[in-house]
């Protein structure tokens, strides 16, 4: 009886935390379910203020598709753009990383502390002569021109760089005794290893590349090279906005970066917090 009235009263104390948590959980899934009803309703029951799914999904999707923006076009670009920049600046930055933290020295941590310094600086301010570059170099409208200015960054060396402080040295030299090179050691024993901080890392950059719009609305002015964010832009900045072909686009623009985070959610915790495996 004791037992039974110890839990009834563990159980009362915590219904306000369920309760709080209720609520906090409500607010926020709500825009998701906001967004994805909306996507079913025409523009004027979103402007109304309808919550409930309507039956207007197809239309809406045939609208997005019928108009003058490429809705596959600009998915595609977003996907090649976001993968190649993510297998690029792992690669780049991991390197960096590695390098900085496994052979360190004073000079090394002089450039390191430089680097951290660009961290402060706006990426507003290195606009115009990352875009004059590019321009001189041709690459606008290209993938280069959307990868470059961000295949490695501060940031991501400095993660790279403080998780390689689990990286055990005894393994490094073991695979040196066995007669392995030094890139042997970073692409069989590192890479491995670090599997989490990768994960980690690729959520993040996959995450920035996808939604990014401020770059590439400058540097992408062909129409075939836009991304998912511009299209759906380019939907908002007309005369009338239909609201419900917007939604639909906004759902088709987060549905990917929330799939990769939810199946490498775990990864991602375990990079962060610098776990090794």
């Amino acid at each position: 009886m004791t037992e039974k009235k110890n839990r009834s009263m563990i159980q009362r104390r915590l219904i306000p935390t369920y309760i709080f948590l209720g609520i906090v959980a409500f607010i926020s899934v709500f825009p998701f379910y906001w967004m994805i009803s909306a996507a079913t309703n025409t523009s004027f029951d979103v402007a109304q203020g309808r919550i409930l799914p309507g039956g207007y999904l197809l239309e809406n999707f045939k609208n997005l598709t019928a108009g003058n923006q490429s809705l596959w076009g600009a998915m595609g670009n977003s996907f090649l753009y976001a993968l190649v920049q993510t297998i690029l600046a792992l690669l780049i930055c991991s390197l960096a990383g590695y390098g900085f933290e496994l052979y360190h020295d004073k000079k090394k941590d002089m450039v390191f502390a430089i680097l951290l310094l660009a961290m402060m600086i706006p990426g507003v301010a290195t606009m115009i002569p990352l875009f004059k570059m590019i321009s001189t170099m041709k690459l606008l409208n290209t993938v280069w021109a959307f990868i470059l200015p961000a295949i490695s960054t501060p940031f991501l060396i400095m993660m790279f760089r403080q998780n390689s402080r689990n990286f055990p040295i005894d393994v490094m030299e073991a695979a040196r005794i066995d007669g392995l090179t030094e890139f042997q050691i970073f692409f069989r024993m590192y890479m491995p290893m670090m599997k989490s901080t990768y994960a980690a890392a690729a959520v993040i950059t996959f995450m920035n590349a996808w939604n990014a719009y401020l770059w590439p609305k400058v540097t992408m002015t062909d129409p075939k090279a836009q991304t998912m964010p511009m299209l759906i832009a380019n939907l908002a900045s007309g005369y009338t906005t239909d609201y419900g072909v917007l939604m639909l686009g906004v759902l088709f623009c987060s549905v990917p970066t929330m799939v990769i985070f939810f199946v490498l959610q775990k990864q991602f915790a375990e990079g962060i917090t610098g776990a090794v495996k």
